[in-house]
């Protein structure tokens, strides 16, 4: 069980060969690295399901390895997103195996994954960033003093909403208790990659970038940045694994107005608890600990029935617009983005 969907292992995977799984999307989501919140926003899992369906397939097209097999129909028959007249929230896929770092004094051990291991999920977040728009974890990392303009290639600090001449690559670990953003250097020294393997990566990634930033467009929406991750099956061969392109993966903008988990994650900010999630991140880092939730005074509270409502609206209605079909009962995208902003100005 992750924090939005679970895992049903049909075939467990070993060192020389893929296993078979089932991804159950579940209308859970997650922000802040909390895990599961307390609100199910109704349809969600099912809308990300044929999202990332429909752009693992378009993946697919322009040769890009992935482990996708299909979306899982009620009758168990497996069928292709182009194929689909209701909504299912199965989708079948090969499976690796995840090795774990070793938590230990305080640091995480990474000393298992050596250039010869197969079959495995590269321990890293890849993450592009066509713009920066509000929200944007680039602000806070400047702020901070975390990293400088021109370690992101940049010859002025940025403003918000801000689009690039050109993406920016960016990376963080992926199995520990929190992301932590690292260079690419410690990137590539941690998951035990070759030169050229991690150029491999930045290709993989520009290429989804590119395909996912053409679908975004199509429907009128802006591909600010998103995320991806990546695999080598049993012969060290680069796959595109886990989910691409849906409102969790990636954010995206509609006449600058968010269209994602951002929605979700800035009615959160500046709540108590979202402090004290920062305090507790803090606390965790300085005293070597790994479980920092332990450490978070306080829960976070429910959603507002009316955003709720919205933020499931706007993932059915964008998996409706990607498909080209009304799966879901939703109005259309841009009267979800209308109530937002609307219901936005009350907040305020």
């Amino acid at each position: 069980m992750g924090s939005v969907k679970d895992l049903k292992i049909l075939k467990e995977p070993n060192e020389k060969e893929m296993g078979i799984g089932r991804f159950i999307f579940s209308d859970r989501y997650s922000v802040f690295d909390w895990g599961e919140m307390p609100d199910k926003l109704p349809n969600k899992g099912a809308a990300l399901c044929l999202m990332g369906a429909y752009c693992f397939e378009k993946a697919e097209e322009q040769g890009i390895k992935t482990h996708y097999h299909g979306l899982i129909m009620n009758d168990g028959k497996r069928i292709r997103s182009n194929e689909i007249e209701e909504p299912t929230n199965i989708m079948e896929v090969d499976l690796v195996r995840k090795i774990e770092p070793i938590f230990e004094k305080g640091r995480y051990n990474y000393s298992a994954f050596i250039p010869e291991l197969t079959n495995f999920l590269i321990p890293l977040e890849i993450i592009y960033r066509n713009g920066l728009p509000q929200g944007s974890s680039i602000f806070k990392r400047l702020k901070r003093g975390d990293i400088t303009y021109q370690d992101i290639g940049l010859d002025h600090y940025p403003k918000p909403g801000e689009r690039l001449e050109k993406p920016i690559f960016d990376v963080s670990t992926k199995l520990e208790e929190k992301d932590r953003y690292i260079t690419w250097k410690e990137a590539q020294e941690i998951a035990g990659l070759k030169d050229e393997e991690t150029n491999e990566i930045k290709k993989n990634l520009l290429s989804v970038d590119n395909i996912i930033t053409e679908i975004a467009r199509k429907i009128n929406l802006v591909n600010e940045d998103g995320k991806i991750e990546l695999a080598y099956n049993p012969s060290r061969k680069m796959i595109l694994v886990d989910v691409i392109g849906t409102l969790d993966e990636c954010r995206f903008t509609y006449n600058g107005v968010h269209v994602s988990k951002q929605v979700a994650r800035d009615y959160y900010k500046g709540t108590r608890w979202a402090k004290d999630v920062d305090e507790a991140k803090r606390l965790s880092k300085e005293r070597g600990i790994r479980e920092w939730k332990k450490l978070c005074k306080s829960q976070p509270q429910n959603l507002d029935s009316e955003l709720k409502r919205i933020i499931s609206n706007m993932y059915t209605a964008t998996a409706n617009k990607i498909l080209s079909k009304d799966i879901f009962d939703s109005p259309k995208l841009e009267d979800v983005v209308k109530e937002y902003i609307e219901l936005n100005n009350l907040f305020r």
